[in-house]
């Protein structure tokens, strides 16, 4: 198999070939068909606080993956060779090696490549009509983006909801939330992405979070987590609101704990998601309303993609597709 390989910080990702993986009981091997880029590679190739947590180097990256099924472990029964599957990117199951759940793209070989090898636990079935472009962005934006939204904040139906951030993970919450019918309020610094806003149907767009205050949200869900984003968040959450915080542009934040305390309000910090979360994404795209900025590029140009996310340049996500 042939794939783009991470070595170390500040290393350029190398294109290389190894052997095929060898399929272990509980496992599958997947043919890639998308792979999804993601702001925590670019952060990999240029932080070393990450050499922490990618343990398995070398090895190939992409953490956000769909494909077919090819091979069929001992002991696997859900799956067959054919299936198409989304990844979950996190295992219950432990690596042998590392002694640490095994994690798709962080301590096991990734979908930046044209095969890959995981336990039975992280597949998603692929619904027929959910291509595997939406497949792949859905196991690491969409899962992450639903988990904030509805597992960590609690959103439902009529619920007054402020969203910070209509970036790739915005952008998936603001088009759930649409759909369940969510009273629905939006800030962004950008121009373009509170056009954006607009156009996806939201009516309650503004330039900064401490103009969702009037609006009273019962929660309110900061995908961008600039410090100061938070920090407003908890100026305007309603009393005995929830501010769950979920984008890490900023690592600390300053808060009003006097606000905290009288507001009886609750600060939620939500990390990624499970395999049910990505499930329940393809739910939303099999109704076709979903519809996300999701650019397509090739297998080849993933380095380039990984430069233009560091660079700003992109709106939504990218996906490599074969």
């Amino acid at each position: 198999m042939k794939g783009w390989q991470f070595t170390n910080t500040n290393v350029p990702l190398k294109l290389v070939e190894k052997p095929d993986p060898v399929v272990q009981p509980g496992f599958v091997v997947i043919d890639v068909m998308a792979a999804g880029l993601c702001h925590s590679d670019v952060a990999a190739l240029e932080d070393p606080g990450w050499i922490g947590i990618i343990t398995a180097h070398p090895m190939y990256m992409g953490h956000e993956n769909a494909g077919i099924i090819t091979e069929i472990g001992e002991g696997v029964e859900e799956f067959k060779v054919g299936d198409r599957v989304g990844i979950a990117p996190l295992s219950a199951k432990l690596c042998a090696e590392t002694g640490r759940s095994w994690a798709v793209g962080y301590q096991c070989d990734g979908g930046y490549a044209d095969k890959c090898m995981v336990p039975v636990d992280c597949l998603v079935p692929l619904p027929d009509n959910v291509s595997f472009l939406e497949g792949a962005a859905a196991t690491d934006a969409g899962m992450t983006s639903y988990h904030a939204l509805y597992k960590a904040g609690g959103a439902k139906a009529g619920m007054k909801v402020g969203i910070i951030g209509i970036g790739g993970l915005g952008q998936f919450a603001a088009g759930m939330a649409l759909i369940d019918n969510i009273d629905l309020y939006v800030c962004d610094i950008n121009p373009e992405a509170r056009k954006l806003a607009e156009e996806m149907g939201i009516k309650h767009v503004y330039e900064n979070a401490l103009e969702l205050a009037p609006a009273n949200c019962e929660l309110i869900v900061d995908f961008a987590g600039f410090g100061q984003t938070t920090a407003d968040a908890l100026e305007a959450v309603a009393p005995g609101g929830t501010v769950v915080v979920v984008g890490m542009g900023r690592l600390e934040s300053k808060i009003n704990t006097r606000l905290l305390i009288l507001k009886q309000a609750k600060l939620v910090g939500s990390c990624g998601g499970t395999a049910q979360d990505i499930k329940d994404v393809y739910g939303y795209f099999a109704t076709g309303k979903l519809k996300p900025q999701l650019h397509e590029i090739s297998f080849d140009e993933i380095p380039e993609g990984l430069e233009r996310l560091h660079r700003g340049e992109v709106k939504g996500r990218l996906v490599a597709v074969r």
